[in-house]
């Protein structure tokens, strides 16, 4: 089975793709494991909002346009790494807390790992689609996915300010995991934009090496 690297127009019907039925069969086990070991119900509904919100995109996305096969294991693992977050919370993550006490942080960097995560893993994903779907100028596809993870950072911060004032406030301490940072959303942002800038400039030198641009 070949595996790609740039999108395509022409859809391979879901049943004849291996690989993304593998990724499915996992994402939807691991997202069963973490619905039946969380410790904060309320939480893990909050959380996994834009987890389904972002499912039935790639869903209805799949009619019209195949991401390639990179750009769906980036997002898979993003997925992975956002719904293991939401099984604990952020704040209170296992891994996160390992990593504290490995590297003797002052807090559990947990959340910081899936901001960065977020530019970094599907920045790929925005100039596969923007390249490859619209055809747009190789300068705007590179660009595009710094500016939209940095807009769609200022969104989700807004979205939990509004989670922990207005809508949930019973669930917004632990939705937000602001770990007494008052700096907090700055910081997610920054390092969100940061991994953009990673993917970007990763996907740029790949590409130059493999032919020129």
């Amino acid at each position: 089975m070949s595996y790609s690297t740039a999108s395509s127009q022409h859809r391979t019907p879901f049943f004849q793709n291996r690989l993304l039925q593998v990724f499915l069969l996992i994402f939807a086990v691991c997202w069963i494991v973490t619905f039946i070991n969380t410790t904060d119900r309320a939480n893990w509904y909050t959380e996994n909002t834009l987890t389904v919100i972002f499912l039935v995109g790639l869903t209805y996305s799949y009619r019209k346009f195949v991401f390639s096969d990179l750009s769906y294991t980036l997002i898979f693992i993003y997925m992975l790494l956002h719904i293991y977050g939401a099984e604990y919370t952020y704040s209170e993550n296992p891994l996160g807390y390992w990593l504290k006490d490995v590297l003797g942080l002052a807090r559990n960097h947990y959340d910081r790992i899936v901001h960065c995560s977020f530019g970094l893993l599907l920045g790929y994903p925005l100039r596969d689609y923007f390249r490859n779907w619209f055809q747009w100028p190789v300068w705007v596809c590179f660009i595009l996915p710094i500016e939209i993870t940095m807009s769609f950072s200022g969104i989700y911060e807004i979205i939990e300010w509004l989670v922990a004032e207005v809508f949930f406030p019973a669930e917004g301490a632990a939705y937000l995991g602001t770990q007494g940072d008052v700096w907090d959303a700055q910081k997610d942002m920054a390092l969100a934009f940061v991994g953009a800038i990673v993917s970007m400039f990763v996907t740029f030198v790949l590409v130059k090496l493999r032919k020129p641009m």
